[in-house]
Formats: structure tokens, sequence, C-alpha cells
């Protein structure tokens, strides 16, 4: 067995209850985001390069060092996407949507990203994501997390996750914010980490988000976004804490959630648990109206989040069972034609139902007691509905069958 094949480093088979989660949570995001009036799409797993590299920015982490980028036969450069977004907005575009705004999108899928697995993170793993474009007011702002709390309180996970929101502000705030934080870290320099004093330099916001121990400390004592606010930003920010408030969405406010990209403005988000051992990020997002701009549109503003199935599927308790099929059981090879007859009666009547494709009557009837099956229908001379929890049975029609399990 030496050379038996494995999964590539980074993937995942999804079987059984691992399955059963997975589009659990898909669909109940699909189900909750149609109550908030967004439609679903699916844009291509690959796209051109600079779909990625000229909105995520091509000094990124993702772009220099995770992306997954080949050369087709015809000498385009591709990359698997490694986010939703991007794409949502390249098909905005393309699609000619940008005159029916706002569009409000609902999306699910794999991406695709080369870095450390560790838990409840893969190179290839999937996320669901909602996009609001061509809305610039706070209530699209709220309405977005509001879709993302409900689908959290759906799954059942809610308990365990907080969320967290900041403001980026406007582009002048970003500036007034920018000069404050240069202030700061340049009289510190020599206590900040090699990469931090690179992001010095090109995004000082980015030092914020540092993992090192010592930038930590220093983050601890920097300025706070709000004093350098200008007063359409506040207001924004005001309106945003008020409509979550009237959704019932409850949040702290974290000062220190920043996104490094310029397109990023006012909102920016997080939902996190502790449930997974350390704290972790489920959910996150914020508003970026420079976007689909920076990709060639008009400017159209956007606000959206993306969340990690395979985080959600850890933290969410098992799925209902499905209801377990029918056995149909020919009691005899002439009988066979009439079973499968049944057999197709009871699909059509969305029973789900099955029967054996070899062994003799008995053989069959034990295969089915053995699958937790709660009834089998005998079909021989005369149909019998067998009940495999009690061991009762009844001549029925074929009509009888239907009325008696529900159809």
């Amino acid at each position: 067995m030496a050379n038996q094949l494995q999964p590539v480093r980074g993937t995942k088979d999804l079987i059984g209850e691992d399955v059963a989660r997975h589009f659990h949570v898909i669909e109940t995001a699909r189900r909750v985001t149609r109550l908030y009036g967004f439609s679903e799409w699916q844009t291509p797993i690959f796209e051109d390069t600079r779909v990625f590299s000229r909105t995520l920015g091509e000094t990124s982490d993702v772009v220099t060092k995770e992306m997954y980028t080949f050369e087709d036969r015809g000498g385009d450069s591709l990359t698997l996407r490694p986010e939703g977004t991007a794409g949502v907005c390249r098909a905005l575009i393309t699609g000619g949507l940008t005159q029916t705004l706002p569009q409000k999108v609902f999306y699910a899928g794999p991406m695709f990203r080369y870095e450390r697995p560790q838990k409840g993170r893969y190179r290839q793993f999937h996320q669901i994501g909602v996009e609001l474009l061509g809305a610039a007011s706070p209530l699209a702002d709220a309405e977005v997390i509001s879709a993302g709390w409900r689908i959290l309180n759906e799954l059942g996970i809610a308990k365990d996750v907080v969320l967290n929101i900041n403001t980026l502000g406007d582009a002048q705030s970003r500036a007034n914010y920018r000069d404050a934080l240069v202030a700061y870290f340049s009289a510190h320099a020599d206590q900040l980490s090699e990469d931090s004093q690179l992001r010095l330099e090109k995004n000082p916001l980015r030092i914020l988000d540092s993992k090192d121990e010592n930038d930590r400390k220093l983050v601890e004592n920097a300025p706070l976004i709000y004093a350098h606010l200008t007063d359409e930003a506040a207001t924004f920010y005001e309106g945003l804490k008020s409509a979550l408030t009237a959704f019932g969405v409850p949040f702290e406010e974290n000062p220190r959630i920043v996104r490094g990209l310029d397109y990023y403005n006012h909102t920016a988000f997080e939902f996190v648990t502790n449930a997974l051992g350390s704290q972790g990020t489920v959910m996150a997002g914020g508003r970026y109206n420079g976007l689909v701009e920076q990709m060639g549109g008009p400017n159209v503003p956007g606000i959206g989040w993306g969340a990690g199935i395979e985080r959600l599927s850890m933290l969410i308790p098992p799925p209902p069972a499905t209801a377990l099929p029918v056995a149909v059981i020919p009691m005899g090879g002439d009988a066979e034609p009439q079973a499968l007859s049944i057999l197709n009666l009871l699909r059509a009547n969305n029973i789900a139902a099955e029967t054996g494709y070899s062994g003799n009557a008995k053989k069959r009837l034990e295969r089915a007691n053995k699958s937790g099956a709660a009834f089998a229908v005998l079909v021989g001379s005369d149909l019998k509905l067998k009940n495999l929890t009690d061991g009762s049975q009844e001549d029925v029609t074929p009509e009888a069958i239907l009325e008696r399990l529900g159809a």
C-alpha cells in the first residue's frame, strides 16, 4: 500500500456527516439571504490573474505568496480564486449590471490559497458570502451584517459568536489617521518588527493587525481612528450602530479591526468565537466603495462579507438526519418488475426508496433492517407494508402505501 494515492496536502474529502454539515451551512445561508432579497450568483473558479492582482494589491501576501497562478495553453495567466468579492465585482461589470443597481448577491463555493494548513483552514477551502453593490447608506451595511447574524442564529451558533465592528472612515479620515499612526510608530520604529517597519512606509494601518508580540504591545497605545473622523464619517458610523440596534444585532466596538487596502472605507466587522480553542474569525467583511472603479467600472459602492464553511461546520450541531429510505423487496424473481414499478411510484411522490441489487428476499430484508429503514414494501402476489420497528405488517394497495407514508 506504499504507493496508495492520498489527498493533496491542504485538501479534504467531504463524506458522510462532513458533507451533511457542509451543505446544511450552504442551504441555511441560501434560505436566509433569500429573505433579505439576495439572489445567487456563481462565478468561475478561475479568473484572469489581474482580477485578483489589481484588487488584492500586487504586494499583498495573498498575491505574492498564496495564489495558485498558472499559464494556460494559450499563454494567458490564470488564477484559482482566492476569495469571492473580486469575481462578483468583475461579473457586475462584464454582465452590464452597473446600470441596474443595487445588486444583492449571495455566493457559495471553493476558494484556493497556498498557505499552511491548520484547524479549519485548508488550501482548498469553501466560503459563503454576500455582496451588496450600489448602495452607499449605512442601512445597507447594517442589513448585510444582520443577514450574517441571522445565518449564525439559524445555524445555532450565535451564542458562541461576538460581532466586532469598527469604522475606517472616509478618504480624508484615513489620511488624517495615517498621519497620526506614522507619527506614533515612527517614534518607536526601532521596536517594530521588520515587516511592520516596511508597513510603516507603505501602509501603517496594517501594523494594527500585526501578530508580532512586540508590535502588539505598541499597538495597545496607538492612536484610535475615532478622533480623526470627519463629520460625515462619524455620522455614517453612528447610522450603522443605530440600524444594527434596530435590527436587534448585538455588537462590540473594536478599534483594532482594519483592512489594509485603500478601497476599504467606513465599515469593517468580524464575527469571532472562542469555541474553536483560540479566538478565531468565522465571518468578516467591510465596505469597499472603490473596488469596482479600480477594476475598470464606474464608481459603485459595495459592502459584503465572507465566511469559511469549514469553520462554521466545526461549530454547528449535527444537522437533522434525513429520512431513511423505504426498502422495496421483491418476494421472488417474478415480482421484480412490479417492485420496480412501486420503487418508481414512491420516488415520483418524493418518498426516498431503495431496493437491493442481489440476494433473496430474506437477505434483502436483513439488509433493510440493518440500514435503519422504518418500513419495507414486500412485493409478491399481493403488497404488504412492513413496519421494521415493531415487526407488524398490513396488506396495502399502491395508493394506500402513499397515504400511509405521508405522500
